[in-house]
């Protein structure tokens, strides 16, 4: 677990510092401490525990296997941002934002094909045959691809969320990632308007220091939910392995004794008959035994990620799981079978930030989920926008 997050260490990075008082954000009167000199002060203990509760929600869906996508364009985020993300392995963008980056992710990851067709060429000769001329127009098409997309060609889907650094810099991914209810989380300064934010971490986005301090917090969350993943895994290939010794020695067992009790003059008629029905009973209790020798604990947890994370139906977010969970709905089988008006009221009556989420397709991507199908989900979640028919 990361260690907890100090009030002292956001203080001395200067994470409190805010805007002008005349140049605030009336949204953002819940989070500012007290007003000094003509500028407004961001309440540091709010901050904290909207950043914990931010760095829960993205270790959840780092160890679902889902991407983040950070986004910070500013010349002061952009080297931050782009030096601690690539340490976890998560897409960025650090320079302009391409416009249908999120809603027309189809073009987007055509472009990202056309670098590494690019680069196909040069490995078997090809880019060799081409003159002068067309080389250097080829390379110069790379570099700007590559200094532009360069960071997301490892993203082959819509990401799980968002992070930004200055909302109000960022409105056009903002607007996206609403568009396709993906979760955003950002630090937000009192000059922007946290009300389309899912998680807001109030904090100063101009300077680099105040930046780098939330970035340290939350790629270190991501982090660990990469490492929770790799764990998991792990347990569930020993565990594989394990069944599969037992299977093979019980098979070995079971042969090493019907040879001591097959007697030498026994009735060939008679052994053929016996003969499967007591393998049958034997696999059928060597079956019990297993069942009855495996962990109660990871069997709940393989439950909890595999079976029963809502948000790996696209366009449900790690807020919306929590409330739809809350409403009786806890299971693939049981969203696969409810009505999207009843899903519908549920979000309302949690929370108005989740009135606008349309769960028209979740049913029909659970019933996918339920049946054990995630290729032909991952297959239709990519066809579609976003998991919006």
């Amino acid at each position: 677990m990361a260690s907890k997050i100090e009030v002292k260490d956001l203080l001395e990075a200067g994470v409190h510092f805010g805007h002008l008082t005349r140049k605030w954000n009336p949204n953002m009167a819940p989070y500012i401490y007290m007003e000094r000199n003509g500028i407004h002060v961001i309440n540091l203990y709010k901050t904290v525990a909207k950043l914990e509760e931010a760095n829960e929600a993205l270790k959840k869906i780092a160890a679902s296997g889902r991407k983040i996508l950070f986004v910070a364009t500013k010349k002061q985020a952009k080297d931050i941002v782009a030096d601690k993300v690539s340490k976890v392995n998560m897409p960025y963008i650090t320079e302009r934002w391409p416009g249908g980056m999120l809603t027309n992710f189809v073009t987007i990851r055509k472009a990202v094909k056309k670098m590494a067709a690019i680069d196909r060429m040069k490995k078997d000769g090809t880019f060799n045959t081409l003159s002068k001329k067309e080389r250097l127009q080829v390379d110069r098409l790379r570099a700007k691809l590559d200094k532009n997309l360069g960071s997301i060609a490892d993203m082959t889907r819509l990401p799980g969320a968002i992070f930004i650094v200055d909302t109000m810099r960022e409105h056009i991914a903002v607007k996206e990632a609403q568009k396709l209810n993906i979760p955003i989380f950002a630090m937000v300064d009192t000059n922007s308007d946290p009300r389309p934010i899912d998680y807001v971490i109030p904090a100063n986005d101009d300077a680099g220091k105040s930046i780098e301090a939330i970035l340290e917090e939350v790629t270190k969350a991501v982090a660990e939910g990469l490492a929770e993943r790799k764990n998991d895994k792990q347990d569930d290939k020993e565990e594989e392995e394990e069944v599969v010794a037992k299977a093979v020695v019980a098979e070995d067992d079971d042969d090493d004794a019907t040879e001591a009790k097959t007697p030498k003059k026994a009735k060939p008629a008679a052994k053929k008959e016996e003969k499967p029905a007591a393998k049958k009973e034997e696999k059928a209790v060597e079956k019990k035994e297993e069942k009855a020798e495996k962990p109660a604990e990871p069997a709940k947890k393989e439950e909890a990620v595999k079976a029963d994370d809502l948000t790996k139906v696209e366009g449900i977010g790690p807020k919306a799981a929590e409330a739809i969970v809350n409403g009786g709905i806890g299971t693939y089988a049981e969203l696969a079978k409810a009505d999207p008006e009843k899903i519908k009221e549920i979000l309302t009556e949690a929370s108005s930030n989740l009135a606008h989420l349309d769960p028209t397709s979740w049913p029909k991507q659970a019933k996918l989920a339920a049946d054990g199908k995630w290729d032909e989900l991952k297959e239709w979640q990519d066809s579609v926008k976003g998991g919006v028919e």
